[in-house]
């Protein structure tokens, strides 16, 4: 590891900005994506990426992976996939005359939850509950996960055959939803020419050690919200569960995924405060799939984004003395 990431100077805004650029080695033209992977990274989240194949999901998980030297596991979902294939389960050491325990790939530090709309409701469960909690229960032992730990969960769009749509109370643990999408022509010429040899992930080395993400996500959580942006949400969230187009609005789970995120981004900025604008910028990707539309609404071609533009429209923002 090079001298600079030994460093323990610098700031959280510096450790945070040389992730994002290393990783914008290997996916080019998704500075936004990589902004926001890495706020939920350092916020402690998990992210879902709801887009075709082929657009870097799996190389964006490598390449956060090798950034911050995590191993990186891997679960290809199907709908033959069984729990114990994610969290592992106990085998029998009949040399030893005891049952040993053989983790599945939830224990690494990253882990690509590849295409988990194709599993069936019990296997995308056993994932979503190692999320929430920290860790598995197997056979009546607890077996914590490692950290920093962050699932990017990708799923196929919901109209593909094969799908098993996530719940509402699932989709409310994912800090946010992203979109890869397609480069753009100059950052697709550009891929053309670096990945030109082959894969350039594997070469990519660590900017920044798991224990100063730990550290990042320590300092995040120490960064103020002022009472009037505490109420600026619970504002959102309260127009969100009584908006017209909406059957289901914000959980308070939500407004907790806000604030936490909010903080990540202040820090991320090199400020100690959040501001409203902080909170609008990650509306979107924090909050859009946790609103349900109801069938009228969706009649009209409504979506949770036009609904989410109209509630932080029509609720007002708070002066910042």
């Amino acid at each position: 590891m090079s001298q600079q990431t030994q460093d323990r100077t610098r700031t959280f805004a510096e450790l945070f900005e040389s992730v994002v650029a290393n990783v914008a080695t290997v996916i080019q033209g998704k500075a936004d994506v990589i902004r926001l992977v890495t706020l939920a990274l350092v916020a402690e989240g998990h992210v879902l990426i709801e887009d075709s194949p082929g657009t870097g999901k799996t190389s964006l998980a490598k390449a956060i992976g090798r950034s911050i030297d995590a191993d990186v596991g891997r679960i290809q979902f199907t709908p033959d996939l069984l729990p114990t294939d994610v969290v592992g389960l106990s085998v029998w050491n009949r040399s030893a005359n005891v049952f040993e325990f053989r983790p599945g790939p939830i224990f690494s530090g990253i882990v690509l939850a590849d295409e988990i709309n194709r599993a069936s409701p019990k296997t995308q469960s056993a994932l979503l509950e190692a999320m929430a909690e920290g860790h598995v229960t197997v056979d009546g032992t607890t077996h914590p996960l490692k950290r920093p730990f962050m699932v990017l969960a990708t799923q196929n769009p919901l109209d593909h055959e094969g799908t098993y749509p996530l719940p509402e109370s699932q989709l409310d643990r994912f800090l946010m939803k992203v979109s890869m999408g397609y480069p753009s022509r100059e950052a697709e010429l550009e891929i053309l020419t670096t990945h030109a040899a082959g894969s350039v992930v594997e070469s990519l080395q660590a900017v920044v050690t798991p224990g100063e993400v730990q550290g990042m996500a320590t300092a995040a959580q120490t960064v103020h919200v002022a009472p009037a942006v505490q109420a600026y949400m619970v504002d959102l969230a309260d127009a969100s569960r009584r908006h017209r187009d909406l059957s289901l609005g914000m959980s308070t789970r939500a407004t907790l995924s806000l604030q936490r995120v909010s903080r990540a981004l202040a820090a991320a900025q090199g400020r100690s405060y959040v501001t409203p604008d902080d909170i609008k910028a990650l509306a979107h990707p924090v909050l859009d799939h946790r609103l349900v539309v109801n069938a009228d609404a969706m009649l009209r071609g409504v979506s949770a984004y036009d609904v989410n533009e109209d509630i932080l429209r029509s609720v007002p923002t708070p002066r910042m003395a």
